[in-house]
């Protein structure tokens, strides 16, 4: 069985967190109306015993996966790892709390602008 480790203490919690965030953004980068970055990394790991090749990914080495969400200036806002390596990105995004959250809306993230 995977451990998985999620971590969202910097999570904003309010609508005006999130337009400070998106204002970073867009006065940063020039991406407007963005509420944080996301991707995934492999971390390389020996494999534990008898996993077979659940921790084996598409890269050819045993790893975990850590999926990220970051603010305009690299902050961490959320954090999950532990899932295993062979599974697509798309796969860990589903997974993560951060996919049930915005399915369920509950992050407090404000309603789009025109």
């Amino acid at each position: 069985m995977v451990r998985r480790y999620v971590c969202n203490a910097q999570m904003p919690k309010t609508e005006d967190r999130w337009h400070q965030i998106t204002t970073e953004f867009e006065e940063k980068w020039n991406f407007p109306h963005c509420v944080g970055a996301l991707d995934g990394k492999h971390i390389s790991i020996l494999p534990p015993p008898n996993s077979g090749s659940q921790y084996f990914n598409y890269k050819h080495f045993f790893s975990i996966v850590l999926l990220a969400l970051v603010d305009a200036n690299y902050r961490f806002l959320y954090v999950d790892t532990g899932c295993y390596g062979r599974m697509s990105d798309g796969g860990v995004y589903n997974n993560s709390s951060l996919a049930e959250a915005l399915a369920v809306n509950s992050l407090n993230i404000p309603q789009p602008e025109l």
